[in-house]
């Protein structure tokens, strides 16, 4: 585990919703409305008032004049998809120490897309949360500064390469990347493919890739194609890419793949077609999810700790006011399946 200090900076008073309807030009009342997503609203109003709200970083405050503190029992959790087991786990991980605490964690989901994040967090700092955790070191500076007005502690997870807002957790996808590749090319695979989807927007998962193709390329064994797909991962779609990818390059002996669901579909339609796995063709995932573990055949694939990073996200969002923010790399490990 390695762990070192952030810098600090003074936190900005936040802005008031007088603010944003002087930056607008427009009354308070109808920035109201429009926070408020009212009816009846023109799409010129919309857009001059969300500038202004954009601009001076501003979120509503539900708890104004509620509380003495102006601060809830609720913590922000934003996280990118619930559609498989990976931030289910994190998930799990955060409640279980927020629950010792009394607290409760409020979720949005991003669905990997930058303008649903500032809604999502906009609408989660509106109710006051005692801290906030994010997914990823990548947001829009909107974000940061909503965040930074409020004066609450930040924790970013699944990476550790960056520069956090505040404190972050996670490993490093550079070195998990290479240690894929140094581990699939000691089994004797030269070439190589990979699958990804989502558009590779999280920047982690492209950065993955980067790693294992440069890694790969010092080796003397160059990547031989890769295929992003634009839909969410699946299965289904993990499957279908498996068999065009093998249409268009037959020679590729060893398929290395963003998530485990990616590589689970793959597995599934190499079963199907009575391909030789491991021997003609190696398959490798990313997180060592349960269900790839219980497959007849189980799957090999980079273990991360996904539920000891959301425990750990907690204890940081609950941690002394005076402590320094820090980041925390938790590593990983190689899960060996029958698949390479």
């Amino acid at each position: 585990m390695t762990n070192r200090p952030t810098t600090t900076t003074e936190k900005p008073q936040r802005a008031t919703l007088r603010d944003v309807a002087t930056l607008a030009g427009v009354s308070e009342i109808s920035v109201s409305r429009v926070m408020r997503n009212a009816p009846n609203i023109s799409d010129g109003l919309r857009e001059r008032v969300m500038d202004a709200a954009n601009t001076l970083s501003y979120t509503p405050n539900r708890l104004a004049g509620a509380l003495k503190n102006q601060s809830s029992n609720l913590v922000a959790v934003v996280l990118p998809s619930m559609s498989n087991d990976v931030f289910s786990t994190v998930l799990d991980g955060i409640d279980a120490v927020l629950d010792e605490h009394g607290l409760n964690a409020v979720l949005g989901l991003s669905e990997y897309d930058r303008d649903r994040e500032l809604r999502v967090v906009r609408d989660l700092l509106s109710w006051s949360p005692m801290g906030i955790i994010l997914t990823g070191l990548h947001h829009d500076e909107t974000v940061a500064g909503m965040i930074a007005q409020l004066d609450i502690p930040v924790v970013q997870i699944m990476e550790t390469e960056g520069r956090p807002l505040g404190s972050a957790v996670g490993m490093s996808h550079t070195k998990a990347a290479e240690t894929a590749a140094d581990f699939l090319f000691a089994k004797g695979y030269r070439r190589f493919g990979y699958i990804g989807a989502w558009s590779e927007r999280p920047n982690r998962s492209r950065a993955r890739r980067l790693a294992f193709e440069a890694r790969l390329a010092s080796m003397g064994a160059p990547l031989v194609a890769a295929t992003i797909l634009e839909e969410r991962s699946s299965a289904l779609a993990g499957s279908a890419a498996t068999a065009d990818l093998r249409a268009r390059h037959p020679e590729i002996d060893c398929i290395f793949y963003a998530n485990d669901d990616l590589a689970l579909g793959g597995l599934f339609h190499a079963l199907a077609e009575g391909i030789d796995v491991p021997n003609a063709l190696g398959l490798m995932g990313f997180n060592g999810i349960g269900t790839g573990k219980a497959t007849p055949l189980p799957l090999s694939s980079i273990q991360t700790p996904r539920y000891e990073i959301g425990a750990m996200a907690a204890r940081l969002i609950l941690r002394d006011p005076g402590e320094a923010d820090r980041v925390v790399d938790l590593g990983f490990e190689i899960f060996e399946g029958g698949t390479t």
